[in-house]
């Protein structure tokens, strides 16, 4: 009896780590918030694929900004949830670009911008937002015409696991559009 117990206060333990939150990221010296999934990279989005492509991920750039309310609900409310936490570990290269930052970027058709001018460049008007690549980019094409999507602003649990789901799972090569495919995963 006493081995059961034991065996179910493990168990327990172990159940509730796997559900527990992740501590929501912290502010880094630029006053964007700084996730343990995020990469730092040198921001040339060929090599970032490359390297994502090695590790079997999905490679996604997300815009933000300091003092973003929508940014922080994000990183305090969303990407501390367990499962998209663990789902974004797991499948995704994230790269983070300060919509007003002087980083250096270099955009898959050659341009080299710094990342005010490049979200300047690719229309980016909200932050956070998130654009998602497919494994391959031809040559000479931009990142917003490569994306397979783009989730624009700060979206609740459900809608972002989707949105992740649906980018891994190749539902933009469908003929399901991603609004049907949140109410199917909504529903269920």
């Amino acid at each position: 009896m006493r081995g059961l117990r034991t065996t179910l206060a493990v168990a327990s333990t172990a159940l509730a780590l796997a559900i527990m939150p992740v501590a929501a990221a912290e502010l880094g010296d630029d006053g964007l918030h700084k996730a343990a999934w995020m990469r730092d990279t040198f921001k040339d989005l060929r090599e970032d694929l490359a390297e994502a492509n090695a590790e079997g991920k999905r490679l996604a750039i997300i815009f933000e900004q300091r003092g973003c309310i929508y940014c922080k609900q994000m990183h305090e409310e969303v990407f501390p949830d367990s499962e998209i936490n663990s789902f974004i570990r797991e499948n995704y290269f994230v790269i983070q670009m300060n919509m007003f930052g002087d980083v250096e970027v270099t955009d898959f058709d050659g341009a080299v911008l710094p990342e005010k001018e490049m979200a300047r460049k690719w229309g980016l008007m909200f932050t956070p937002t998130l654009m998602f690549f497919p494994e391959e980019v031809p040559e000479g094409v931009a990142a917003p015409q490569a994306a397979v999507a783009v989730m624009p602003g700060a979206f609740k649990k459900g809608t972002t696991l989707a949105m992740l789901r649906w980018v891994v799972e190749k539902g933009y090569e469908t003929d399901e559009p991603f609004q049907k495919y949140l109410a199917r995963q909504l529903s269920q």
